[in-house]
C-alpha cells in the first residue's frame, strides 16, 4: 500500500467516524430522549467495558482457562474487588496492575 493509499485510507476513516457521530452529537441538546431511552444509554460505558475486557480476562491464551494460575483473570477479580469497595479510579488501577505484575513476574 502506498503512502497517498494509507493517507486516503486514515481520511475515509476520519469523513466515516465523523460523519456517523456528528449529526448524534448535534442533535443532543435539542432533542429531549424519552426517559427509558435515558435509562438505556446509561448502561452502554459498561457493556462496552465489559465486552472489551471479559475476552482478555477469560481467554488470555485463545481458549477458556479460568484457573488461578490466569493471572489476568485474578488481577481482574482483585480490581472489581477494590472498585466495589473503595469507588477509587485511580486505587483500582494502580492496585490491579501491581497484583497482575506480581502475580505475572514473581510467581
Amino acid at each position: 500500500m502506498s503512502d497517498i493509499e494509507q493517507i486516503l485510507l486514515i481520511v475515509g476513516m476520519m469523513v466515516v467516524t465523523f460523519g456517523v457521530r456528528y449529526p448524534i452529537l448535534s442533535l443532543s441538546g435539542r432533542v429531549e430522549l424519552p426517559e427509558w431511552l435515558q435509562t438505556a444509554l446509561s448502561f452502554v460505558p459498561v457493556a462496552v467495558l465489559s465486552a472489551l475486557s471479559a475476552p482478555i480476562l477469560l481467554m488470555p491464551e485463545g481458549q477458556l482457562t479460568i484457573a488461578f494460575s490466569n493471572e489476568y483473570l485474578m488481577a481482574g477479580l482483585f480490581s472489581i474487588a477494590i472498585a466495589a469497595l473503595s469507588r477509587h479510579l485511580l486505587l483500582t488501577i494502580a492496585s490491579g496492575m501491581a497484583v497482575f505484575l506480581c502475580l505475572r513476574f514473581l510467581f
